[in-house]
């Protein structure tokens, strides 16, 4: 297949990248560098610099003879996207239109789009949630990561799009970035690193801090492969287990047997209680089910970490 992968020189969708290589598949990638590294692109794949939302961007999907578009690029900060919501909606909203409607008239087969679990659900009631739990979006992130969802259903029930959504739980691995509540594995390693205490927060009745399903990224590598194949509407991809950010720091410090006081913070806004995915969805219709655990995960990270 030819395959356009988005966001491909950032830290999840350079594996996807590299994984749809490996696979013999030929890949582009599209990126403005903002956020992800030349180091990352794999070396086989062609690079195109540009802006999701821009005309150069919209002339690459439409005239490149793509069956897939892969779309991993956004702004993916929570406390960003309600410091500024135009600008997060101008890449998150506008980008991804600018992408399908390049994609309509070049007649695309599929169109893999990333949102997210840990975001779209808002407030959950303590238990994991499956696809069909109500989307309630608490900040402008997941506003626009809802709407990119409505705006597939459009384009696959008026243009016969393929397309297929993919709610990430909250993803860590190596290549991540200590960026925002969506690095905080990454936050925690350069904490360690650098001796410097990190800032844990929480809600006062939650005294380990708020919960979240951490991912490892190479489950979800796994899920974009099989979302090129199978599948069609959106999957949960996550682990449906809830570790608190309490619990979560005091495995990164066991992954890398170095220990570390930390502080402790309020609740910021656009933060939620928690998060964790029911993913039997994916496991039916594509065939994925994650295969490494927390402490498995971390210790990749790490080892990854100190070889930088």
């Amino acid at each position: 297949m030819k395959i356009l992968v988005t966001g491909g020189a950032g830290f999840i969708g350079s594996q996807v990248a590299q994984a749809y290589v490996q696979a013999g598949h030929q890949v582009t990638v599209l990126d403005d560098l903002s956020s992800g590294k030349r180091e990352n692109l794999p070396p086989q794949a062609e690079f195109v610099e540009a802006d999701i939302a821009s005309p150069q961007a919209a002339e690459l999907a439409a005239t490149g003879g793509f069956q897939v578009i892969n779309h991993h690029a956004a702004q993916i900060s929570v406390p960003a996207s309600v410091a500024d919501p135009v600008h997060d909606a101008q890449s998150n909203v506008l980008g991804l239109l600018n992408l399908l409607e390049a994609g309509r008239r070049a007649k695309l087969e599929r169109f893999i789009f990333v949102s997210s679990g840990g975001a779209v659900y808002g407030e959950l009631e303590g238990a994991p949630v499956s696809e069909s739990f109500p989307a309630r979006p608490m900040s402008p992130y997941a506003v626009a990561k809802r709407a990119g969802e409505l705006y597939l259903d459009y384009y696959a029930a008026q243009h016969g799009l393929g397309t297929v959504v993919l709610r990430y739980a909250n993803v860590y691995g190596p290549r991540q970035i200590p960026h925002a509540e969506a690095g905080v594995v990454a936050i925690f390693m350069d904490c360690l690193v650098n001796g410097v205490e990190p800032t844990i927060y929480r809600p006062e009745d939650m005294p380990g801090g708020m919960k979240r399903d951490y991912t490892f990224v190479g489950d979800i590598v796994r899920a974009n492969l099989a979302a090129l194949e199978r599948g069609h509407g959106i999957y949960n991809i996550g682990t449906g287990v809830a570790t608190d950010t309490l619990e979560l720091w005091r495995a990164v410090q066991r992954a890398a047997g170095r220990e570390l006081a930390n502080h402790w913070g309020p609740v910021r806004a656009g933060d939620i209680r928690y998060s964790a995915l029911d993913c039997a969805k994916a496991a039916d219709e594509l065939g994925w089910r994650p295969q490494s655990g927390l402490a498995d995960g971390l210790a990749q990270t790490w080892a990854w970490r100190t070889e930088q």
